[in-house]
């Protein structure tokens, strides 16, 4: 567990029927984005004989679950009866430790906890009408990297683990900063994030905890679907989005998850904010993606390219970050060498 970090895990193996990591897995949590869960089940809920979901709906659901985009949220929100949605979903999956937010304008303010969030997975996949099942987990195996408002939510379960995986992940912080991920010109297609208990002054479900900033990374690994992962974090209040995003993806590598598969490379942290990954280890209109400030990354291999500059220093080798599919220069990379020891040179990447 790292230090300041508080937590709520919960591992359950489907092929066993039993759980292999219990942390705090019943202590509730603001849910930030994983109620977007509840919120989608909540609408598919009586949509039968063929659950079919009408072109307009499927243009909000889609990106609200692949993307964590809020303004879909929003819309079901206060289309579906605001709090009563999460009671409605309590009461259909005997969950727990959920419990709707006081302030029912705020709902990422919603309480979850670990537990009860392996029994939401539970339910997708085992009794959920099969186009339920298969249009939640589609969805949430084509999560994307960058999220609808440009925050990098590959983090946890995605960067834990090879595919397959399925993910669906929650953020909340005042002390995080705008979101960097894709190339300098994207911008969020929302400005205030208030929604989701991001913003000032509201109150929510008793013992849940408001202040600290919050990042999720829950779904499932495997053939399968073998493990359904929960983690739930809470950071020291002023951690950085990457600071976060590199704690949380420590705890998920430490844990038990029958079938899953770590990638193969070296981590190794960064410094500097707004660190570009590009196409080719050379300066120039090639940017992919930037990433949150001092994240640890992935190195599979190394190679030789453009110097660069960063007086006093200067370095002309570039680390390929195959979870991003592009270089970043050695010289963002927390070691005091060039050349990094123990990772291979690049064989046939460009």
């Amino acid at each position: 567990m790292p230090a300041g970090v508080t937590a709520g895990v919960a591992v359950f193996d489907r092929q066993t029927g039993g759980f292999t990591e219990q942390v705090n897995a019943s202590a509730p949590f603001r849910s930030a984005s994983i109620v977007k869960l509840l919120i989608t089940l909540d609408f598919l809920w009586n949509r039968g004989p063929d659950y079919s979901v009408p072109a307009a709906d499927r243009a909000r659901l889609e990106p609200m679950l692949r993307s964590s985009d809020d303004e879909a949220a929003d819309h079901y929100w206060s289309a579906n009866g605001y709090a009563s949605i999460v009671t409605r979903m309590v009461s259909r999956l005997g969950l727990s430790d959920t419990a709707p937010p006081v302030d029912q304008d705020f709902w990422g303010y919603t309480a979850m906890s670990a537990r009860d969030t392996v029994t939401i997975y539970r339910y997708v996949l085992e009794r959920a009408p099969a186009p339920v099942r298969d249009f939640i987990m589609g969805n949430l195996r084509r999560s994307t990297r960058c999220a609808s408002d440009t925050f990098d939510q590959h983090f946890g379960i995605a960067a834990a683990f090879d595919r397959p995986w399925a993910v669906k992940q929650g953020w909340a912080g005042s002390s995080y900063p705008d979101g960097t991920c894709g190339p300098p010109s994207a911008a969020p297609n929302r400005a205030d994030a208030a929604a989701d208990g991001t913003g000032p002054g509201s109150t929510a479900t008793a013992d849940v905890d408001l202040t600290r900033p919050a990042l999720h990374s829950t779904g499932t690994v495997g053939a399968g679907d073998r493990s359904i992962v929960a983690v739930f974090t809470l950071h020291p209040n002023g951690t950085s989005y990457g600071k976060a995003f590199t704690d949380l993806g420590r705890l998920t590598r430490s844990l038990d998850v029958p079938g899953g598969v770590a990638p193969a490379g070296q981590w190794y942290g960064t410094w500097s904010s707004l660190v570009n990954v590009r196409s080719a280890p050379v300066l120039g209109n090639n940017v992919l993606t930037r990433l949150p400030a001092g994240v640890e990354v992935l190195v599979g291999c190394q190679k030789k390219g453009q110097t660069v500059s960063v007086p006093p220093y200067t370095n002309d080798w570039w680390a390929y970050l195959p979870q991003y599919g592009g270089y970043i220069s050695n010289i963002y990379i927390s070691h005091p060498d060039n050349r990094l020891p123990d990772v291979p040179l690049c064989a046939s990447l460009p």
